[in-house]
């Protein structure tokens, strides 16, 4: 089986889209399967047009100069078409797997119609609702429409879907998708990045003054849709009830000037750390300090449909979940057995429900190793990428 991968952008650069896609192309090399990959214009510049890196098979695109909204996009596709039909002369595929957003699949679409190779689009996250989650649309607005009909244009042309999630898939299936047409192939974690917990690492934790400490955190991006704003303001509350209390926020984006002025005028600003960005072979060494994760995200289109990746990697990092009661979270974490969850949108619970977790410490190591065990049994990528053989395998067969 030789699969091309048709991704938005990829390795070295450092995202969870990065991530998630290294650990599928890992894992179909794994399996015997013949990989590589087409990054689009908006990987950005690249060293090479064909490079190996972690030793995956890469072809970039080159970047497209900016024009007006929309006409950009269009550009975008044209480039991308282009550079996609130069690989697959060279690479010969037998199944195009475009990746979300919607311009991957869009320029897939158009390769498929000149060289007849079938095409399974994978939607991550649906491209409107990103768009209102990180405060650059508007739920509604014309653009919003624009994009969502493409999505369900490309999602009717495209010869297999797979989602990530039961509440994507249940969104398609509103739309009037033929439910058997969708496949769900979940977010996983990389068990040779994630699966052995590393001990706390002590000097950083004394370089931070932590000994002692009760700590919560929060690794990733900040975007206002992660509700940190909501974490900020139960920690007055949360250190009356414990007075050790700490909270690390690890990561950077662009909700970070408004949560760092928030912290700082917090009554107990002393106890909100914003450590920065971390180099990704650096973040093991901060989830070790962190007793609790914390995953405050807010109730909204994107975040009930979505499930994240960062509270599987802390799961399989033996580390403490606590989470907002929204979709995406709902499917991943049983409250009381795997996690913790909470109402979204609300401090005052927030810092109850941690409270609790944190006065039930003699029940801390059954929920590790059940957490765990969740991930190693449904959530490890090598598990999850049996998923596409039916999927290839029936692709394949119609271009046959």
């Amino acid at each position: 089986m030789r699969v091309l991968h048709l991704l938005d952008h990829g390795l070295p650069l450092h995202s969870g889209y990065a991530f998630r896609t290294r650990a599928i192309l890992k894992a179909e090399l794994a399996r015997g399967w013949e990989v590589a990959a087409v990054t689009g214009p908006r990987h950005g510049p690249a060293p090479d047009d064909e490079e190996v890196v972690d030793g995956l098979r890469f072809f970039r695109t080159r970047p497209v100069a900016a024009k007006l909204p929309g006409l950009s996009e269009w550009r975008e596709i044209d480039a991308f078409v282009q550079r996609i039909h130069q690989v697959v002369k060279i690479f010969r595929p037998d199944v195009l797997h475009a990746h979300s957003p919607v311009l991957c699949a869009l320029a897939g679409l158009r390769v498929r119609r000149w060289s007849g190779v079938p095409l399974l689009y994978e939607i991550r996250a649906l491209w409107e609702d990103a768009a209102v989650g990180n405060g650059t649309g508007r739920e509604g607005s014309l653009r919003y429409r624009v994009t969502k009909a493409l999505e369900t244009h490309a999602v009717r042309q495209a010869d297999a879907v797979a989602v990530i999630c039961e509440g994507l898939r249940g969104d398609l299936i509103a739309r009037g998708i033929d439910p058997a047409k969708i496949a769900v192939s979940p977010n996983g974690v990389d068990m040779a990045l994630f699966g052995e917990p590393v001990p706390q690492d002590a000097g950083l934790a004394a370089q931070l003054g932590l000994e002692g400490a009760e700590t919560i955190g929060f690794i990733g991006s900040f975007y206002d849709y992660e509700g940190l704003d909501v974490l900020i303001a139960a920690m007055p509350a949360l250190v009356a009830a414990r007075p050790a209390m700490q909270l690390l926020l690890v990561g950077g984006g662009p909700a970070e000037p408004a949560w760092r002025a928030q912290a700082a005028s917090s009554p107990v600003a002393e106890r909100i750390h914003f450590l920065g960005r971390v180099p990704h072979e650096a973040v093991e060494r901060y989830y070790s300090l962190i007793d609790v994760l914390v995953y405050p995200r807010k109730k909204m289109r994107l975040t009930d449909l979505v499930t994240p990746l960062k509270p599987l990697e802390a799961m399989a990092q033996q580390r403490l979940v606590a989470a907002s009661d929204v979709g995406g979270h709902r499917e991943l974490i049983e409250d009381g057995v795997t996690g913790t969850l909470f109402p979204a949108d609300d401090p005052a619970a927030l810092a109850k429900a941690l409270e609790k977790v944190f006065c039930m410490r003699d029940q801390w190591d059954v929920r590790r190793k059940q957490a765990r065990a969740y991930i190693e049994a449904e959530r490890n990528w090598f598990v999850n990428i049996a998923r596409y053989d039916g999927l290839y395998e029936n692709l394949a067969i119609k271009m046959a």
